[in-house]
């Protein structure tokens, strides 16, 4: 699809026409649905998301602390202010020793100590060097990574606890690919990535010699592990690939899994870490890539193996330790990679560091203060009127056999919806966070963290455990849980304004909520039966044609071209494409039942159903420095925000209508060429 591209390339040059402030330092403008953010000068079936937005594309810098700047990151951003009044009242206060209020104040404060943490500079990581360098043989290698995985990085692969995908009744432990420190596999095979890859080798150069190397050993290491790391992401399975949960499903014993990594002593490192011996099984997720790591352990020299775990406890540790490592860290993986000039300011670090790791202590008393009981009341209002226009949607679907509609309204009806906060907050009474250091405290985290999960395996999956914290900026849903969870953090304007007409909530906030449902039934969502679990409850006719509707969104996106040569992956995005264009579409219906039979007030001199698809744009306004849009582009399951805007929007015959679009206008999208699934 041609497009006109009020993105990339400009937005960067826009940004650097003057200095910009931090982002913290922004006077915004105000983040509700206004016709001032709007180019009304511009034809709508020409280019939507100018005409939608193109006020406040011409009006906006990208702050220099931020590698993209949009209507949801302007509210994260005020989010964050709120948060750091309340974590400076908090770090004023005196709590009780052991109370959730002691560890944020304390885990916050000794955040912000930068003049102690400079002071350690490289102490809090000898002894892990130490550890490193006393590796003698394989065993001892299944030993540190097992010590490493329960602390601070993922050296190698990853792992986490979870419900068995084809029995959810039962938590399970599971191993996944990683150990790459660029993005995604592209990063290190890619033509344009490939500028990147001797941008890595300098900016490890510069680590290993703030760590006490000398320069020319510290360039040879660095090169040591681009090679190492080059080699594990040809065994890595790429983002599209990764998306698949019957793919990524590979159930076995564990001495079956251990069979698959002869040169590595896989039951061994799994004792280490602290799973019980009654566990026999686990998801070895990515067999291949597995046996891919064994052969590299087994042809690497033990040195330069010992070189990698060093480099990867570096930079894992970096953003915890003395502002030589954090800037340089900063440097490499936002300025380098993502065209970011600035960093956040110290507080904004801080909460993020506080939020990963003690954030449902700290989001208890940030929903009691900024979280209105009636916000929770409209949006469960607004959740039933949506079910209930997907239930009839279903019902109607002319394109679906009745067996494969049945067992959708089944899986529908058993969706558990959670508004604003979890219904029981996290326990942190095992967790000790003291004013000794950040580094301790991230450390005792991360370890916390560890024995929470492991504990996991010995008990039913918990189907209301909540993935994250409530002040967040997010919606999710979950599959295996068949949770849909809307965060009190985005209950607010752009995406819910009550003091707006519905149509402006109904493009905003019922999208969203339209969105999240639909994920129950997109491309990868539709695996998982009413009970969350695998299995295959479609007809094999229902099953092609599901694939057919979404093949014109995938040809729709990969069409999109947000750079020169970069151009949208419509099937690693097709997931969220699909949830948008079904988030949209019902939201739509549940506003023309809201306004059936009664007259369209025109405000602003427009429909409602204008205001309902401008309202949609607008809340996916957004730019993008040129690095952080390939970034987006290789890495992201979701479509730029500016190709959100428009890309569920061209599927919806109502918006020709709305806005007088006719065949041959450049927004037209041919109506063959049209998806219509839910």
């Amino acid at each position: 699809m041609q497009l006109n591209r009020p993105w990339g390339t400009c937005a960067l040059a826009l940004s650097l026409m003057s200095a910009p402030l931090l982002a913290s330092e922004v006077e915004f403008i105000p983040m509700q649905f206004t016709t001032e953010f709007m180019d009304q000068s511009v034809d709508p079936a020409v280019d939507f998301n100018r005409y939608a937005n193109g006020g406040w594309l011409d009006a906006t810098e990208i702050p220099s602390d931020k590698s993209r700047w949009g209507a949801f990151d302007a509210l994260a951003e005020n989010n964050w202010r709120r948060i750091h009044l309340l974590l400076e009242e908090i770090a004023e206060s005196d709590a009780p020793a052991g109370s959730n209020l002691q560890k944020v104040a304390d885990f916050y404060r000794t955040a912000m100590d930068t003049a102690a943490i400079d002071a350690a500079g490289i102490t809090p990581l000898l002894p892990t060097f130490e550890q490193i360098e006393a590796i003698g043989d394989i065993d001892d290698l299944a030993d540190y990574v097992a010590a490493a995985h329960a602390g601070i990085g993922s050296p190698l692969f990853g792992l986490y606890m979870y419900a068995d995908q084809r029995n959810n009744e039962d938590v399970i432990f599971i191993m996944v690919q990683g150990g790459l420190s660029l993005p995604t596999r592209d990063y290190y095979f890619d033509e344009q990535y490939a500028k990147y890859l001797p941008l890595f080798v300098d900016h490890m150069t510069t680590m290993f010699e703030l760590a006490g190397t000398p320069t020319d050993q510290a360039r040879a290491d660095a090169e040591t592990v681009l090679a190492l790391e080059t080699k594990l992401a040809g065994f890595s399975k790429t983002v599209t690939e990764l998306r698949d949960p019957i793919e990524n499903y590979h159930k076995m014993p564990i001495a079956e899994a251990d069979a698959l990594m002869p040169d590595f002593p896989l039951e061994r490192y799994i004792r280490a870490l602290g799973v019980p011996e009654s566990e026999t099984e686990l998801d070895f997720k990515q067999p291949e890539f597995f046996a891919g790591l064994s052969e590299v352990l087994a042809s690497e020299p033990l040195e330069n193996i010992k070189t990698y775990l060093r480099w990867q406890a570096l930079t894992s540790a970096a953003p915890y330790l003395a502002s030589s490592f954090e800037q340089e860290n900063f440097r490499f993986f936002s300025t380098e990679l993502s065209g970011t000039p600035a960093q956040e300011p110290r507080w904004q670090r801080s909460a993020r560091m506080l939020d990963r790791n003690v954030g449902f202590a700290l989001g208890e008393v940030y929903v009691a203060k900024y979280f209105p009981p009636a916000v929770k009341d409209r949006l469960e209002e607004m959740i039933v009127t949506m079910r209930d226009v997907l239930h009839e949607r279903i019902v109607n679907l002319d394109w679906m056999t009745e067996p494969t509609k049945e067992k959708a309204l089944e899986k529908l009806k058993t969706f558990r919806v959670v508004v604003g906060y979890p219904p029981e907050w996290r326990d942190y009474s095992a967790l000790t966070i003291t004013d000794e250091s950040l580094y301790a405290n991230i450390l005792a985290s991360a370890q916390f963290e560890t024995q929470r999960q492991l504990a996991k395996l010995e008990k039913p999956f918990d189907k209301s455990e909540w993935l994250r914290t409530p002040q967040q900026v997010n919606a999710y849903y979950q599959p295996s849980a068949g949770q849909l969870v809307f965060l009190a953090g985005i209950l607010q304007p752009p995406y819910f304004d009550p003091e707006l007409d519905d149509a402006v909530n109904y493009g905003a906030i019922c999208a969203v909520i339209g969105h999240e449902i639909t994920h129950g039934f997109d491309d990868k969502g539709r695996n998982y039966d009413a009970h969350g679990n695998l299995a295959d409850w479609w007809t094999e006719a229902d099953a092609t044609e599901f694939a057919g509707r979404a093949q014109k969104l995938i040809d729709q996106y990969n069409s999109y071209e947000v750079l020169p040569e970069v151009f949208v992956n419509g099937e690693q995005t097709l997931g969220e494409n699909i949830a948008d264009l079904g988030g949209v579409s019902i939201a739509l219906e549940a506003l023309q039942r809201s306004i059936a039979g009664k007259e369209d007030p025109m405000i602003d001199g427009l429909t409602q159903e204008q205001r309902f698809f401008i309202a949609w744009s607008q809340v996916w306004r957004t730019k993008y420095r040129d690095d952080a849009l390939k970034r987006t582009v290789s890495s992201n399951v979701h479509s730029p925000g500016m190709i959100r805007a428009i890309g569920p929007i061209v599927n919806v015959p109502e918006f020709y209508e709305a806005f007088g679009i006719k065949e041959g206008d450049p927004m037209w999208l041919p109506t063959a060429e049209r998806a219509k699934i839910w």
